[in-house]
């Protein structure tokens, strides 16, 4: 018996099995029924593996832990399930990253979750040197999906200890999409980040700045000269993480794009 009985057999039309799908999760809650119902029949191969993702969907799982994917700067990024999910203001850090150092020869993406950022960089970037690490396992696994085939290597560990020594004093872009939700906001994020993504991934300590500072005091050591620092931040943090990067050493500005809602903290080694 199909595990989402509402849903039509294989003999029923393509047109009726859209109309279905766009009323369970219409039922369920999601917003774009209409362009996710498009999403996963595209998907499906069969009738009961549409009904299987349209139930893990509806149970309330990213679209993109459903699909396997997310979009991201023109690329499909691998993504599973229990690893964040690249969102699209984070296509601004990578634009700021290409503008600020187009002749970047070594790159590194850490905390890379699925590596997007960093298979971003190497595609508009061209052949470079490209390292990426994560404290989470699951997500190691996920950016070594998506950075092999761009020549990147991915590291586990905490921050700068999961990267070789080699390349102290040697980084021109290092893009760092820390964690910058305080704990006491993760509560209140969207269930399909906080049931389904990594608590690591969201949670920035009380300030939501606690993992920005030890990347910003450590960054000038790896940094090559005029080598540049990028990190997210929130609206109401941006002040804090500006003084963040300048106690650091580093010549810090702000970049933001309205469009994507999005903050860059942009510090650059002397």
């Amino acid at each position: 018996m199909s595990a989402f009985p509402c849903l039509p057999s294989s003999s029923s039309s393509a047109s009726s099995s859209r109309a279905e799908v766009v009323a369970a999760l219409r039922a369920a809650g999601c917003v774009f029924a209409e362009e996710e119902a498009e999403l996963l029949l595209a998907g499906a191969r069969t009738p009961d593996e549409l009904a299987a993702l349209v139930g893990r969907r509806v149970a309330g799982l990213p679209l993109e832990q459903v699909l396997g994917w997310a979009e991201f700067h023109g690329l499909r990024i691998a993504v599973e399930p229990g690893v964040f999910v690249p969102r699209r203001r984070t296509e601004f850090l990578v634009d700021r990253a290409v503008a600020q150092a187009p002749d970047a020869s070594v790159v590194v993406d850490l905390c890379c979750g699925s590596g997007a950022v960093g298979a971003a960089l190497a595609v508009v970037l061209g052949p470079l040197e490209l390292h990426a690490a994560d404290i989470d396992p699951a997500a190691v696994r996920c950016a070594r999906r998506n950075l092999t085939p761009v020549n990147g290597t991915v590291h586990t560990g905490d921050l700068f200890t999961a990267l070789p020594g080699e390349l102290r004093g040697r980084v021109d872009v290092l893009a760092a999409n820390v964690p910058y939700v305080p704990t006491r906001e993760v509560g209140l994020l969207p269930s399909e980040a906080r049931d389904h993504e990594s608590l690591v991934a969201l949670d920035g300590g009380a300030d939501g700045l606690d993992v920005l500072r030890r990347v910003a005091t450590e960054a000038p050591a790896w940094l090559a000269p005029g080598g540049c620092l990028l990190a997210e931040a929130s609206e109401r943090q941006a002040p804090e993480a500006l003084a963040v990067f300048v106690r650091a050493g580093l010549t810090a500005r702000l970049e933001v794009s309205e469009d994507l809602c999005a903050n860059v903290v942009v510090g650059t080694r002397g």
